[in-house]
């Protein structure tokens, strides 16, 4: 048993911004932070793009790029959420480059502004094409100067404490009390207490296979936040981002940052036409939803695998110096962007949904907060307006942090149980937990990709019900695994996805259903 006044689960911008926010507040209460692999491992240290953020006053404004999130977010973003998000974000970037975090500026001192598809004007402050990287490295370096700081790598969190495991709880509000977290390298469980708990967990990239996202983006917090009866909302807004690098073996890709065709790369098809333009008049700049399903559909016209970014027409040294990780990374796949075309295909990239949490950060579960990607805020509506999402994450962590030192936190006057396996042993099987993953991918991405259809969905909740009965029969006889787990998780989020879509009737932002189109 461990207890602590702040459990974090999640090591990326939410979690460590939220953790600093609060330590440095309160020198005298403990915050624990939980996080899967290293430390440094988020879906954060991934991102290449940058913190959409208005900073040119004179030829951008507040205005504009509230304009902007809303198209993007097609008619469903929360627009009070909006504003507040993007009239805070000077002070949260102020607050980043307090803590060290370094952007790319231009020969006059200012910070070279990128723009991206969806935004109608340069404000996007990034670190080369490493900007995540190089948030996660300030934001580490700040914790480690913390001593009421702990961080516990390599523990995985199985499942939150809530009411159904406490037995003679007085309060029959529906509450959280803390998680029980997996140590990885000695395989025994910790019965964790908190008076506050925060999922900060990232994405759930790994769902669909092909995916931008890192391997450890298996949608834990909402599956977690899910099973303890928290509303979950928006799950089938799954943003693809258009231009992963094509990989014929299908793993995780390696993302080619929104920022390239910003900067003015094209995209074509093997015959060498230049299609954008024949779908959107933004064209390479059109928002991600509409490019993603401009490839698939030239991709479903041609049978072609994969549609390809040029890059050969544009000044090659400025783009090195942009983009050096890119061009790095384009080289060791035997592609020289001075002649070659970059091979791309669409890969799921972001969650636009999650756990539904309010201006505060709080879920429908009492003592239970979510942040970053797995919370749903309504900023993103049915599509995230590209570098809203570090954005987003600053913001909601100061307004948990603002919540938090203001509010008491409850008292942990009760009696925990432990974690009981009686009866499990370690699974020798593990060819089952790969093959029912494996299923599952393929499900994701065959019935519930960029394009869906109602018939397809339906094929997949059957097909996912078998899967589902086969995992939960071998999580109840065998002892705790990372690997188990992480497939209960995302076989919880696929059934969230599929149901969700169903329910959506109407195609909004990165939602399109063709039985939803209107004759």
């Amino acid at each position: 048993m461990m207890t602590t006044n702040y459990l974090v689960i999640g090591s990326g911008i939410a979690g460590l911004t939220f953790s600093i926010k609060i330590a440095e507040k309160f020198p005298d209460r403990t915050v624990t932070i939980v996080t899967k692999a290293d430390e440094e491992e988020s879906n954060t240290k991934y991102a290449q793009g940058g913190v959409a953020v208005v900073l040119d006053t004179e030829t951008d404004s507040f205005k504009k790029h509230i304009k902007d999130t809303l198209i993007a977010g097609d008619g469903l973003c929360d627009e009070e959420v909006v504003k507040m998000v993007i009239e805070e974000g000077p002070k949260r970037l102020k607050e980043l480059l307090l803590w060290g975090a370094n952007f790319d500026v231009d020969g006059s001192g200012d910070f070279d502004l990128g723009k991206e598809g969806g935004h109608s004007e340069y404000r996007v402050v990034h670190h080369k094409d490493i900007t995540g990287f190089e948030i996660e490295r300030a934001l580490l370096k700040r914790v480690h100067q913390l001593p009421n700081i702990c961080i516990l790598p390599h523990h995985f969190a199985i499942d939150l404490i809530t009411n159904h495991h406490i037995k003679d709880l007085k309060t029959e509000k529906l509450s959280c009390f803390g998680a029980y977290i997996l140590d990885q390298k000695t395989g025994n469980i910790i019965t964790i207490k908190a008076n506050s708990t925060l999922l900060a967990t990232g994405g759930i990239g790994c769902v669909y296979g092909h995916t931008t996202n890192p391997i450890i983006a298996t949608g834990d917090g909402v599956a977690m936040a899910y099973r303890a009866k928290a509303r979950i909302k928006d799950m089938e807004f799954v943003q693809f981002h258009p231009t992963a690098l094509y990989e014929a073996k299908g793993e995780s890709s390696f993302l080619i940052s929104e920022a390239v065709r910003g900067f003015g790369a094209y995209l074509r098809n093997k015959a060498g036409h230049r299609f954008m333009p024949d779908f959107d008049e933004r064209a390479e700049l059109a928002s991600r939803d509409i490019v993603s399903q401009s490839i698939d559909s030239e991709l479903k016209k041609s049978g072609e695998t994969y549609v390809y970014l040029d890059c050969t027409h544009l000044d090659i040294k400025a783009f090195i110096n942009h983009f050096p990780n890119i061009y790095k990374e384009c080289l060791k796949h035997h592609i020289d962007i001075k002649t070659d075309w970059i091979p791309v295909v669409p890969a799921s990239h972001y969650l636009c949904g999650g756990i539904k949490v309010n201006k505060k950060g709080k879920t429908t579960v009492a003592n239970l907060f979510a942040c970053g990607e797995c919370s749903r805020t309504g900023l993103h509506g049915a599509n995230r307006l590209a570098s809203n999402s570090l954005l987003e994450a600053l913001v909601y962590a100061h307004n948990i942090f603002k919540y938090h030192s203001k509010n008491a936190y409850p008292s942990l006057d009760l009696e925990i149980p432990d974690w009981n396996d009686e009866g499990t042993v370690i699974p020798q099987e593990h060819v089952l937990i790969q093959h029912n993953l494996k299923q599952l991918q393929a499900l994701m991405r065959d019935y519930v990709g960029i394009v869906r259809s109602n018939k397809r969905l339906k094929k997949a909740i059957r097909h996912l019900d078998l899967i589902y009965d086969e995992v939960e029969d071998l999580y109840k006889e065998s002892k705790i695994t990372t690997s188990l787990c992480e497939l209960r998780n995302m076989i919880n989020v696929s059934h969230l996805i599929i149901r969700q879509s169903l329910e959506r009737t109407e195609n909004k932002g990165g939602y399109f259903n063709i039985d939803n189109v209107k004759n």
